[in-house]
């Protein structure tokens, strides 16, 4: 299989990446720069693909993200918010149609290289406030980009059922450097522990009893400490 990965440099799509390159596929690495205020997840995507010897290319949208109204990830007059992603404040994180977006780039790209397949990490545990993560978006994509060119390529999704406490399981297996690895949302020099993102990466992490190789800011809550309010995890 030849395919494009979208590539965040998180958790989830850097397993995939080493799963995709242990399978012996040939892969390609997508990043997308769209104004998100955690730019630093390209730079970690870049550096990964590169240590790998894969080619990685950034496509610049930065120039649209204006059209796609206020996002906490995109505003700075925005403040990114804090808590479970189960939370109802945590709508203020999504950006409109993100995924088309990305895949439909990286769709271009798979064509334009004959390539049959663009791959990413969606995975059982995404949440149902980003619309654009659910199965029938998936479904109903993957039909239309088949559409798209005589050329056919197809979606490559072999996390969709896993949970990402799985996608760590098998990570450590693969020797993926987790530490390299970047989540937040807030865009500083470390995790800060505390945005929904973050506190999925470390449920992750206790969840697969491995231990979380993050280092995390100086004021973010001690593990047992999220566990608690989370909820789903308390025995």
């Amino acid at each position: 299989m030849q395919t494009i990965l979208i590539y965040s440099g998180g958790i989830d799509s850097t397993t995939l990446l080493y799963h995709l390159l242990f399978e012996g596929h040939v892969v390609k690495t997508l990043s997308v720069d769209y104004g998100q205020r955690h730019l630093g997840e390209i730079n970690c995507a870049k550096d990964i693909a590169e240590s790998l010897g894969v080619e990685h290319q950034v496509a610049d949208m930065k120039g649209i993200s204006h059209l796609l109204g206020k996002s906490s990830l995109t505003s700075p007059d925005l403040a990114v918010p804090d808590g479970h992603y189960k939370e109802e404040l945590m709508k203020q994180t999504v950006v409109p149609n993100r995924n088309m977006i990305m895949l439909s780039v990286a769709v271009g790209w798979a064509v334009s290289h004959k390539f049959d397949t663009v791959s990413y990490a969606a995975h059982h545990g995404d949440h149902a406030i980003y619309p654009d993560c659910r199965e029938e978006f998936a479904q109903a994509l993957d039909k239309s980009i088949q559409l798209a060119d005589w050329h056919h390529v197809s979606l490559h999704r072999p996390f969709v059922g896993m949970t990402k406490a799985d996608i760590v399981t098998l990570g450590i297996k693969l020797n993926v450097p987790y530490e390299k690895t970047w989540s937040c949302y807030k865009g500083r020099k470390y995790h800060c522990g505390s945005c929904g993102t973050c506190i999925e990466r470390r449920e992750a992490f206790y969840l697969s009893k491995v231990r979380d190789p993050t280092i995390y800011e100086p004021s973010a809550q001690s593990i047992n400490e999220i566990i608690d309010k989370s909820g789903e995890l308390v025995k």
